[in-house]
């Protein structure tokens, strides 16, 4: 089936199943797309990492981890309120490799419900993490410019960007360090830009992709940077 033929019948579902729960059909929260049960059963990444929101399962609360005590990132914290598993994977993979937009409006949702009043007057620019040209025109859909231009709306903030200089080897497989060997000087975002900028992708993994931007964002002006996600990935995962 085409994306544009899933598209449809992706509208159609969402017209044909008003006020139901897009995880198990049950009535909806009112203006939510989830039911009370499915949305405190989810996956949450709590407690994390304050600043590079690794899952820290089994911790009593959130502290710094080692690899942010040893070497500090480029941004100043992570927002990133679930981890990538169970049902985010499910909806995660939907959004990014068949464009489903109920699926997007569910995971945009999520980060939403998920930001403070304080998180949301943060930023005053928002750069979505891009794909090389070639990777987007292979696609045919650009997950992170799909949320960012909504995200945007809803904060009224602008929406700047940046390019991917390179399309860099793939990094499944890499370690942390290799990621971000990988991605140096990737990234370049013109400037001037405004003091606070938030970064935005669909998943977290280890951070170096979000990294190798801040850097670009830093470079072009910005004081403070945050990167935000929808999803982490759990350890071992990567």
């Amino acid at each position: 089936m085409s994306t544009r033929a899933k598209s449809l019948v992706d509208s159609a579902l969402r017209r044909a199943l008003p006020g139901r729960c897009a995880f198990c059909l049950a009535p909806a929260l009112d203006a939510q797309p989830w039911c009370r049960d499915c949305f405190e059963t989810l996956p949450w990444n709590l407690p994390a990492c304050p600043v590079c929101a690794e899952p820290q399962p089994g911790a009593c609360q959130a502290r710094r981890c080692g690899t942010c005590l040893r070497r500090a990132p480029a941004f100043v914290r992570a927002r990133v309120p679930l981890r990538y598993s169970e049902e985010v994977a499910w909806l995660v993979r939907r959004f990014k490799f068949r464009a489903s937009p109920r699926a997007g409006m569910v995971l945009l949702a999520l980060l939403e419900a998920s930001l403070t009043e304080e998180a949301r007057a943060w930023p005053q620019v928002l750069v979505p993490v891009p794909l090389h040209a070639s990777r987007a025109r292979g696609r045919g859909f650009d997950q992170a410019e799909w949320l960012a231009k909504r995200l945007a709306l809803r904060l009224r903030v602008p929406l700047r960007h940046g390019t991917r200089l390179r399309d860099t080897p793939s990094q499944r497989g890499l370690d942390r360090q290799q990621r971000r060997t990988n991605l140096r000087r990737g990234f370049r975002v013109e400037g001037p830009l405004p003091s606070r900028v938030v970064l935005l992708d669909d998943v977290m993994t280890t951070g170096a992709t979000l990294e190798a931007l801040a850097l670009a964002c830093l470079a072009a002006g910005a004081e403070e940077v945050e990167a935000w996600a929808i999803a982490r990935t759990p350890l071992g995962e990567t």
